[in-house]
C-alpha cells in the first residue's frame, strides 16, 4: 500500500515508522497591497512544500498542514492582518516539534514569511538542544524585493494567477528596505506605503514566478537531502 503524501490523508498505522521527514509550511494572514490575497505567504510556503516532497521523491517525507499564522505586527496598520506575535508563535512552534518528534525522525519548518525568521531561529534552536532533529528554510526567492512586490506577485502569477487582482495592481514605496527601516519600525508598513507594497508589481509576471519557484524548490531539495543545519537551524 501506497502512504499518501499529506499528513491529514494518513491513518496513524501509515506513520508507524521512524524515517518520516515532516515538512510544514509557516506563512501568515496579512495584508499583500490591493492586489494580493491575504494568504499570499502561506499560499507561496504550502506550494514549494508540495513540490519539495515532488521532487524528493521520498515516501518516507510528508507534507503537514500549514501553520497559516505568524508573527506579522508590521502590517497591522491594514485590514485582514492577524498576527500571533513572536511569543506566541515561538510557543507553537516549540510545541509542535516536541509533539511531531515522538513519532517524526524529522521536521522541517519552510518559512513563508520574513518576519516570522527570528522566532524560528530562536523556536528551533530550543528544539536541537532538547534533542529533537529539527531545521528550517526560508522560501527566499533570488532577487526578491520587500513586499506584495515583482517578487511575490510573480510567484502568485504562477502558481494561483486567479487570485490575483490585476486590475488593482499598482506601486508601491520602491525605496531600499534599509531606508525604510527605521520609519517602519516605530510606525509599520503604513508609514512608508499607503497601500502596503513596498515593490514595483507592475513588472511582475507568471513566466518569472515559474522560474522563481523551480530555483527554489531545487535549493530546498538539495539543502534537505544534505541535511547540514547551521549554528541558527537554517539548513544551508
Amino acid at each position: 500500500m501506497t502512504r499518501p503524501a499529506t499528513l491529514s490523508s494518513c491513518t496513524w498505522p501509515e506513520l508507524d515508522e521512524s524515517a518520516t521527514t515532516l515538512l510544514v509550511a509557516v506563512g501568515s494572514l496579512e495584508q499583500h497591497g490591493p492586489h494580493l490575497p491575504l494568504d499570499t505567504d502561506t499560499r507561496i510556503a504550502s506550494a514549494v512544500v508540495t513540490r519539495i516532497r515532488t521532487d524528493l521523491a521520498d515516501r518516507s517525507t510528508l507534507v503537514a498542514p500549514p501553520l497559516a499564522y505568524g508573527a506579522s505586527g508590521e502590517h497591522e496598520g491594514f485590514p485582514g492582518t492577524i498576527s500571533l506575535g513572536h511569543d506566541a508563535l515561538r510557543g507553537v512552534l516549540v510545541e509542535y516539534g516536541r509533539s511531531a518528534c515522538r513519532w517524526a525522525q524529522r521536521v522541517v519548518f519552510v518559512n513563508g514569511h520574513g518576519g516570522n525568521a527570528t522566532t524560528l531561529v530562536d523556536a528551533v534552536r530550543l528544539l536541537r538542544y532538547e534533542g529533537r532533529d529539527v531545521a528550517w528554510c526560508p522560501c527566499a526567492f533570488v532577487g526578491a524585493d520587500a513586499h506584495a512586490g515583482s517578487t511575490e506577485t510573480s510567484v502568485l502569477l504562477h502558481l494561483s494567477p486567479e487570485s490575483v487582482r490585476q486590475d488593482s495592481v499598482e506601486v508601491g514605496n520602491r525605496a531600499p528596505i534599509a531606508t525604510l527601516l527605521p520609519t517602519m519600525r516605530d510606525g509599520g508598513v503604513a508609514a512608508v506605503s499607503v497601500n502596503g507594497v513596498l515593490g514595483d508589481p507592475t513588472t511582475a509576471s507568471a513566466r518569472d514566478g515559474a522560474v522563481l519557484v523551480e530555483h527554489l524548490v531545487s535549493t530546498l531539495s538539495a539543502a534537505i537531502r544534505r541535511w547540514d543545519v547551521a549554528e541558527d537551524g537554517r539548513l544551508r
